[in-house]
């Protein structure tokens, strides 16, 4: 088994949209995928981790990405149809969330009970009058 002594970096990254996926390749030879849910709710922006106190991230569900822009060599600007398109994924962190995604996700669903709160999105309600 290779030891690294530095953070894996994505050699290839893949959108699913209609799976609403992401495939990511390490050098590692290591291939995962993560949930555009996933990658929303653990952004690593400040307003989903609120300055050291992180921010339940709710009504995700159907979320999907509608831009990936390489930053550099070490990390991508994800843009989510919500509009959200702050924080930078870099290698190290999409790898962290990759290699920690059943714990993260029991997490994130742990505290959305606690919570009261719900995976499912919002919908418009549209109200008609009868006369």
């Amino acid at each position: 088994m290779a030891t690294f002594t530095n953070s894996p970096t994505v050699t290839d990254i893949k959108l699913k949209r209609k799976s609403r996926l992401l495939d990511i390749t390490f050098d590692t030879g290591e291939t995962y995928q993560l949930s555009c849910e996933i990658l929303r709710v653990y952004s690593p922006s400040a307003d989903v981790h609120g300055h050291g106190k992180p921010v339940l991230v709710t009504h995700k569900k159907q979320v999907n990405i509608n831009t990936l822009e390489a930053v550099g060599n070490y990390a991508v600007k994800i843009t989510f149809d919500d509009g959200h398109n702050t924080g930078l994924f870099s290698w190290k962190l999409l790898h962290e969330l990759a290699s920690n995604q059943v714990e993260l996700w029991e997490n994130y669903l742990s505290r959305l009970r606690a919570a009261k709160a719900s995976r499912e999105p919002l919908i418009e309600m549209v109200v008609k009058y009868h006369q």
